[in-house]
């Protein structure tokens, strides 16, 4: 058993209790910790990690989420990012003081990030086809 003392100082903010059973009395009083150590089980472990017991990831069913659909969202949220960063523009340009220059740049970045990426992927996949049209057969 571990015993361990906590008291709170003058004015400084209470910190909050290890654990939140003692916490009405262990900012005043000793508080009694009782730790138990389990041995450590190695297939809970590898179970958690998502991995068989030969270290492989375990396979998961389809979830029903296809490539197309990925691209799909993927591409409605740059979209979407693109069109913020346009009302933010248009906001500034008209001199909306709720609007700040800064948010309006961030917005920016992060819609051309985002299109810079898109276009990314599309340069790979246009590639991937070219190469696989290009196999002999």
């Amino acid at each position: 058993m571990v015993k361990t003392t906590l008291k709170n100082a003058g004015n400084r903010p209470k910190k909050p209790p290890l654990f939140p059973s003692c916490a009405a009395h262990c900012f005043t009083t000793v508080c009694a910790v009782d730790l138990k150590l389990q041995p450590f089980n190695f297939a809970n472990a590898v179970a958690r990690a998502g991995l068989t017991p030969q270290g492989q990831p375990v396979s998961k069913p389809a979830s029903g989420a296809s490539f197309a659909d990925a691209m799909s969202s993927a591409l409605k949220s740059v979209s979407a990012q693109q069109n913020e960063a346009s009302r933010l523009q248009r906001e500034v340009q008209l001199d909306n003081p709720t609007v700040s220059l800064e948010e309006t740049m961030v917005a920016m970045q992060k819609a051309q990030i985002g299109f810079q990426a898109t276009l990314q992927v599309r340069n790979r996949l246009v590639s991937a086809y070219s190469e696989i049209m290009n196999m002999q057969v």
